[in-house]
C-alpha cells in the first residue's frame, strides 16, 4: 500500500513538473546587445513611436490586444485578449467590437508602482489616450472610435465605430498601428506622463531598466510576462549612428545585431568580402516587403504650384537613377502611391503605364514644359533632408538628376527628428518620405486628404503637398464595405493623384540587419511584417557548432 501511495504521488509531480515552463532557459541566454542607427531615443511612450527604431523597441515592452503572429504576418491571433471578434452592428448604425481580456496578465513594476493585472480600465485609459491625443501622426485613423469596459465584468472591452468599417481596415488599427499598444494607468497617474516617457511601464517580454542619453536603453527579462518568461536575460539598445563601429562590434562579437545599410554592395560585403573567407558566424536580413519611397511636390510653393513644372520634374526623373545608389537586392521601382505588389487595393503597374502616369524619362519634353511655365534655364531649391544615409542618398540622387533640367538644390542635412518637424512647417518645396502604412486607406489618408495638411489641416500629418482633390474619393472608400467598390474608389484616387502630378513613386526599400548566427529570433525574419527585428521572449543566443 506505501508503495502505491509513493507511487501515485511520484506521478503526480511528475504531470506537475511538466506543465510548469521550461525555467532551466528562462533568462538563461545572456544579454543581446543590439546596436541601433540612431543617435538617442528621448521618447519612450510607444503611442509616439512612429520610426521603426521607436517601434522595435515598444514591441519589446508593450502589448495589444490582437498582434500579428511573428513570422507569419498575415495570421493575427489574441494578445492581450483571449478573442478575434467579429463585429456586431448596434443602435444609431454604429458597429461593436468586444474583446474579452486574458485573466492573469501583470503589468512590469515600475518607478512608483507594483506589478498588477492588466483591467479594462487600463485598456480604456489607453486608447482614450490614442483616439484623443496620441501623436497626430496616427490621431486620424481612431477618429469616431470611442472605447468602454463592461458593466460588472473586469475583462471585457468594446470599441464602438460611429460609422462601421470593414475588418481590412479596423484590423490595423489594432494588431500594428502604434496607437493600440496599451500602457498602464496606475504608473502614468502615480509618476505622472513627463516621467513615464522616460521609464515606460508596459506588459511585454521585456521591462525597462535604464536610459543613458546617447548611449543605451537597458532592458531586463520579465519573468511573469503571460507568455511566458523570456529566454533572454535583458536587452541593450545602443546607439551607435556610425556603421563603422556596428560593423566592428558584429565582427568581434561584443554585439549581436545591428542596423544595416540598404545597399546591394554593403549585403555583399558581409556576406562574402573579396579575398576573404565568407564569416560563418553573421546572417545579413532583408525584413518584410519594404517601406514605400515617394517623391511629394508641396504645392503651395511656386513653382510647384504649377503643374507643368510638377511634370517636368516626373519626366526628368528616373528610378533606376535612384537605384544605382542602393542595389536591386534592396529596392524595387513602384508606379503607384499605393502599389499593388505592396497592399491590398494597390494599383497595379500597367494600369498606371495604360494612363501614361509612369512618367517615363523624357528629358525634352522636360525642358519644353520648363520653357512654357517661364524657366527655361531652371531655378534654384533649397532642401533639408535627414543626415541619415538612405535619405541623403535619395536626395542627392534627386539633385543630380535635376541638374539636367537647370533645378539647382542645395541640400543641407539635419538631424533626423529636425527633418521630421521642418518638413512639416512646408520647409521643403519638394518632399522625400520613407514609410510604411499597413493599408491603403493609412496611405492615402494621411498623405493625401486635406485633414492631413501639414500646418493647415484638420489633423496634420503627412499631405506635404497640401492636395485636396481626392477627399471625396478617400471618404467613399473608407466608408465602403463592399471589398471590390472599396479597392475601384482607391484606384481612382490614385488616378487621380498620379494625374495630377502630386507625388511620383519611386521605390519600396527593405530595411537591413546583420546578426551573429548564434542570435535566434525564434522566427523567420525573412517573412516578418515589420521594419527591424521582433525581439520576443522566444529570442534566444545559441551555441553554434563550428
Amino acid at each position: 500500500m506505501k508503495h502505491k501511495t509513493l507511487f501515485l504521488i511520484l506521478l503526480l509531480l511528475t504531470a506537475v513538473l511538466l506543465c510548469l515552463p521550461d525555467s532551466a532557459s528562462c533568462g538563461q541566454s545572456g544579454i543581446l546587445r543590439f546596436a541601433m542607427d540612431a543617435k538617442d531615443m528621448e521618447m519612450l511612450d510607444p503611442h509616439f513611436a512612429a520610426e521603426s527604431q521607436d517601434r522595435s523597441v515598444a514591441e519589446m515592452m508593450f502589448s495589444r490586444l490582437l498582434r500579428c503572429k511573428p513570422g507569419h504576418p498575415e495570421e493575427i491571433e489574441p494578445d492581450l485578449a483571449e478573442n478575434i471578434p467579429d463585429p456586431e452592428m448596434i443602435s444609431g448604425g454604429r458597429q461593436l467590437w468586444t474583446f474579452h481580456l486574458r485573466k492573469g496578465v501583470m503589468f512590469h513594476p515600475g518607478p512608483m508602482t507594483e506589478p498588477y493585472e492588466l483591467t479594462p480600465d487600463d485598456v480604456v485609459f489607453s486608447l482614450q489616450k490614442t483616439f484623443k491625443s496620441v501623436n497626430p501622426i496616427y490621431a486620424g485613423d481612431y477618429s469616431g472610435m470611442s472605447v468602454e469596459k463592461k458593466k460588472d465584468d473586469d475583462y471585457t472591452v468594446s470599441i464602438i465605430l460611429e460609422k462601421p468599417i470593414s475588418r481590412s481596415l479596423f484590423m490595423p488599427r489594432i494588431t500594428t498601428y502604434s496607437g493600440g499598444f496599451i500602457v498602464s494607468k496606475r504608473a502614468i497617474e502615480t509618476m505622472g506622463y513627463e516621467q513615464f516617457k522616460i521609464s515606460p511601464v508596459g506588459t511585454g517580454p521585456f521591462m525597462f531598466e535604464s536610459l543613458e542619453p546617447g548611449e543605451k536603453i537597458s532592458l531586463k527579462a520579465y519573468p511573469q510576462y503571460f507568455r511566458g518568461c523570456p529566454a533572454l536575460e535583458g536587452v541593450e539598445i545602443l546607439f551607435m549612428p556610425d556603421i563603422a563601429k556596428r560593423e566592428a562590434g558584429l565582427k568581434a562579437g561584443r554585439l549581436d545585431l545591428i542596423d544595416g545599410i540598404a545597399d546591394t554592395r554593403w549585403i555583399e560585403k558581409m556576406e562574402q568580402l573579396p579575398d576573404i573567407a565568407v564569416d560563418p558566424d553573421i546572417a545579413v536580413d532583408l525584413e518584410g516587403i519594404g517601406e514605400t519611397v515617394m517623391l511629394h511636390f508641396n504645392t503651395s510653393i511656386h513653382p510647384f504650384d504649377d503643374i507643368r513644372i510638377r511634370r517636368a520634374v516626373a519626366y526628368t526623373l528616373r528610378r533606376e537613377s535612384f537605384a544605382e545608389a542602393f542595389g536591386t537586392r534592396v529596392v524595387e521601382n513602384i508606379y503607384a502611391p499605393v502599389p499593388a505588389q505592396y497592399l491590398t487595393g494597390g494599383l497595379k503597374t500597367e494600369k498606371v503605364r495604360e494612363f501614361g502616369l509612369d512618367y517615363a524619362a523624357n528629358p525634352e519634353k522636360a525642358k519644353k514644359l520648363m520653357a512654357e511655365a517661364g524657366y527655361p534655364q531652371g531655378f534654384p531649391l533649397e532642401i533639408v533632408t535627414s543626415e541619415r544615409q538612405t535619405y541623403r542618398k535619395y536626395y542627392e540622387s534627386m539633385k543630380a538628376q535635376l541638374a539636367a533640367i537647370g533645378i539647382e538644390c542645395k541640400l543641407r542635412a539635419v538631424i533626423h527628428s529636425s527633418m521630421h518637424s521642418l518638413i512639416r512647417q512646408d520647409a521643403n518645396p519638394l518632399v522625400i518620405y520613407i514609410a510604411w502604412r499597413p493599408d491603403a486607406d493609412a496611405v492615402l489618408t494621411r498623405f493625401f486628404h486635406s485633414d492631413a495638411t501639414v500646418k493647415t489641416g484638420r489633423r496634420p500629418d503627412a499631405n506635404f503637398s497640401h492636395y485636396t482633390g481626392a477627399d471625396k474619393l478617400i471618404e467613399a472608400a473608407r466608408a465602403e464595405v463592399n471589398p471590390e467598390k472599396q479597392i475601384k474608389l482607391w484606384t481612382y484616387a490614385q488616378l487621380k493623384i498620379l494625374d495630377h502630378s502630386i507625388a511620383y513613386p519611386i521605390h519600396y526599400l527593405k530595411p537591413v540587419h546583420a546578426r551573429r548566427r548564434s542570435l535566434d529570433l525564434g522566427y523567420s525574419s525573412v517573412t516578418s511584417p515589420a521594419f527591424y527585428p521582433l525581439i520576443t521572449e522566444k529570442s534566444r543566443k545559441v551555441r553554434i557548432e563550428k
